[in-house]
This record gives structure tokens, C-alpha cells and sequence, in this order.
């Protein structure tokens, strides 16, 4: 199985949400592809009767909207995502992006969300090379604007997934996580703190923010024990919020994001 096989299996199966709320993300198309056998979760008014009665086992109708799919990518460009431990976080986050619409098919939609506006792209070399285009020249991320127009522009059973480091995320998003979840197949990628296994500083060191700031301090033993302790603890928090509102969640390893897209769906190669 692929990243594309989940999704078209989580269009057939019921997904349990927040709240215990079950959702099915199948499509309203009509135009018939082919016939197979059924599978627990297929509507049962596709069940082709009389082929079912030739074959003498359940039958379904398959139609387009069950073989295509919508991907949407939320993608943090923001100034924390442009640091690293040996290359830019972002660089990752751009491969998993890469990877999230190089499942598409000729059938497909692939939409960029932006906090603004939705950037489609048609055509498989016009669509991943419009993307990079339409983010080269972005550095900000409005979180909020961004969630907004996904669920604004993005139609129903659409396949969303949110890359960032979500430094921004707290209590007040938790609605509109399950507000998405309801509506969206929603996978979240979670950036790892590039010092998560350890910060390397020591002693008087200068610190500047990777969206501005910066300030003198003394970093010893204690201060990279808690440095080590808010890190993990954050990231255990973010994952946690997204988890109970019903999204599928991912670590983006700094190393390689296409992998880390393929963790998140339990598809990774060894």
C-alpha cells in the first residue's frame, strides 16, 4: 500500500472523530469506472445487484469521484521554518509537499492553500513547478487565514495536509481542527525541533529569533536539560491537539520529508 491507496481507502471508510461523530469521506460522482468486489465500508447503494447474482458474491459499482481525489497542502513558510540542524526545515517540508502531489493522477486536483488564496496548478509538470514558483517569494505564514481559506475553497472529502512548526497552534484552533476533520481527510506534519536530541550551545552565548529578536544568555547543563524537557513536551502537546480533533498526524524529520510524509501513513520504507 501507497499514500495514495490509504487515502482512497479512507474515502470508503468511516473515519471516527472527536466527539465519537463518524464521518465518510465518498464522493458524489456518477460516471462509472469499473465493477469490483465489495469491501466493508462501500456504500451499499453501489452494490450492483445483478452482477452481484452472475458472480455470486457483492458486487460494487466503482464510479470516478471513488478512484480520484482532491489533495490540499497548507505549507508554513515562516522564518522558524527556515532553520536547521544541517539544512532548512523548510527544504524538507517542501519534499513532502513534492511527494503529497506526486501521487496525483491525471484525474486528480492539486491545490496550494494560501492565506489569501488557493493556487491551483494543472498539468504534472505545470503543477509541482507553479507551486515552487507561487512559495519562492514567501516567507510569512498567517496560520489562522490559512486554515480559513482551505476550508472556504477546498470542496468536501478533499485530502489537506498542514506542514509547519506550528509554534502558533493553541486552544483557540481546536474548534476549527475538528471543524476541518469534519469536513477534510486532514493530515498534519509536525515539524521536529532541529535540537531536539540535544541543544549544542554552552556557556554566554547570543541568541537571535528566526523571526527577529535576540538576546544575551548563560546556557549550562540545566538550561539544555530544559531546553530538551519544554522541546519534547511541546511537540507531545501540538501532536495531542491535532489527534483529538480527528486529524492524522506525522513527524517532518529535518533528514528526508518524503519519508516522513510516508511515516505519517504507516507506508515508510524500511
Amino acid at each position: 500500500m501507497n499514500v495514495r491507496d490509504a487515502l482512497l481507502r479512507g474515502k470508503r471508510r468511516p473515519r471516527n472523530l472527536g466527539g465519537g461523530s463518524p464521518t465518510v469521506f465518498r464522493g458524489d460522482g456518477y460516471e462509472f469506472v469499473e465493477l469490483r468486489a465489495y469491501v466493508p465500508g462501500d456504500d451499499v447503494r453501489r452494490i450492483d445487484w445483478a452482477a452481484t447474482a452472475r458472480a455470486n458474491a457483492l458486487q460494487t459499482r466503482v464510479v470516478l469521484e471513488d478512484v480520484a481525489l482532491t489533495l490540499g497542502c497548507v505549507l508554513d513558510e515562516s522564518g522558524s521554518m527556515r532553520i536547521g540542524r544541517t539544512r532548512p526545515l523548510l527544504e524538507a517540508a517542501r519534499e513532502a509537499q513534492a511527494a503529497w502531489f506526486g501521487v496525483c493522477r491525471p484525474e486528480d486536483r492539486a491545490v496550494r492553500a494560501l492565506d489569501d488564496a488557493i493556487v491551483p496548478a494543472k498539468g504534472e509538470r505545470g503543477r509541482l513547478s507553479a507551486l515552487v514558483a507561487s512559495a519562492a517569494s514567501r516567507q510569512d505564514f498567517d496560520l489562522d487565514a490559512s486554515l480559513a481559506t482551505a476550508r472556504a475553497a477546498l470542496p468536501r472529502g478533499t485530502a489537506l495536509l498542514a506542514i509547519g512548526d506550528w509554534f502558533d497552534l493553541d486552544a483557540r484552533h481546536d474548534g476549527v481542527l475538528i471543524d476541518l476533520a469534519g469536513r477534510f481527510d486532514c493530515t498534519a506534519l509536525v515539524a521536529r525541533d532541529p535540537w531536539y536530541d540535544g541543544l549544542p550551545l554552552r556557556g554566554l552565548v547570543r541568541l537571535r529569533g528566526a523571526e527577529g529578536g535576540g538576546a544575551r544568555a548563560y546556557v549550562g547543563e540545566r538550561e539544555r536539560v530544559a531546553y530538551a524537557r519544554a522541546v519534547r513536551e511541546r511537540e507531545r502537546t501540538v501532536l495531542e491537539r491535532f489527534e483529538r480533533a480527528g486529524w492524522r498526524t506525522g513527524i517532518l524529520d529535518e533528514s528526508d520529508g518524503a519519508q516522513s510524509l510516508a511515516r505519517a501513513f504507516g507506508v515508510a520504507e524500511p
